[in-house]
């Protein structure tokens, strides 16, 4: 007994049994990683990468002649127009009504961001200075609008404002829009406020500054990663948003997203379609670029 103790004591200590597990534990961290990576780039592949390379390749052909995608090469016998083409960026970026169309739903998209701010603050301030099951209980009164069908909320502002003859004009459509994106705001602020340690405040209150010395030097600092997270949730998709417009401001209010949806459902030219969807998808990443960089600065 003694003498296999010690056996399996060298064998234990053993440099070269130690390498051989070593290599071994390394070879099954690889492969489990590899299974557990492989799910998600497949989902960004097939529902992220493909579509965009499809949208591009839609945005380099012609318009087919009954709507749709023109044939890549000619047919014998067939008249019509075939092959890639830049004709659809010369048209967008040749015409500035359509980069006013993108400006004019950039600033609707940041006045609905800068009235989510102003009315989420103070309410997530409220729920993160709540006791624990008061602001589970708040917060589940800000996320139940999302159990309703999104357009049935629409159609019930439309009942509320039709009485007041405010519907199809651009007040309907900031309401409208601010409504669906409030809870945007609201959660992202209130995850960062209720991490802010009580302790600050009262110290800034033990040394003599008052509510708004210890929100403006303190608490409103601390959470501009908040407001800017926040601040992204709002703007990119309301950046992009056309049932509001559509339903609520009339033709009148056309933003870009509607834009895009004509041109596929009404208009059928998809090439067209696709090269203001590609246009909007570049305005949104540097939106999104901007934003992420300014909330690392912000939280180095």
């Amino acid at each position: 007994m003694r003498g296999q103790r010690k056996w399996g004591a060298s064998y234990m200590n053993n440099p070269i049994v130690s390498k051989k597990k070593w290599h071994k534990q390394a070879r099954i961290d690889r492969i489990t990683q590899w299974i557990v990576s492989v799910p998600p780039h497949l989902f960004l592949v097939f529902f992220l990468v493909l579509p965009a390379c499809i949208m591009v390749l839609a945005s380099l052909r012609y318009p087919g002649e009954f709507g749709g995608l023109a044939p890549l090469w000619k047919t014998p016998g067939i008249h019509g127009v075939a092959g890639l083409t830049l004709e659809n960026y010369r048209f967008v970026l040749g015409d500035l009504v359509f980069v006013e169309i993108l400006l004019k739903s950039a600033w609707i998209a940041f006045i609905t961001t800068l009235l989510c701010l102003v009315l989420a603050y103070p309410l997530a301030l409220l729920i993160a200075h709540r006791p624990k099951r008061q602001r589970e209980l708040m917060v589940l009164f800000v996320i139940l609008p999302f159990a309703c069908n999104f357009l049935i909320r629409i159609y019930a502002w439309i009942i509320i404002l039709g009485p007041f003859n405010l519907l199809y004009s651009p007040f309907a459509v900031i309401i409208g829009m601010v409504y669906v994106h409030l809870p945007l705001m609201v959660l992202p602020l209130y995850t960062n406020l209720e991490k802010h340690d009580p302790l600050l405040l009262d110290a800034a209150r033990d040394l003599g500054a008052h509510a708004w010395q210890r929100f403006w030097h303190l608490t409103f600092p601390l959470s501009l990663s908040g407001i800017f997270a926040g601040s992204a949730l709002v703007f990119i998709p309301a950046l992009g948003m056309f049932a509001v417009p559509e339903l609520l401001g009339g033709t009148g209010d056309i933003m870009i997203g509607n834009l895009i949806k004509e041109q596929f459902l009404e208009s059928r030219d998809w090439p067209f379609g696709a090269t203001l969807s590609l246009l909007l998808t570049v305005t949104v990443l540097a939106v999104a670029q901007f934003s992420a960089r300014f909330t690392q600065r912000e939280l180095t």
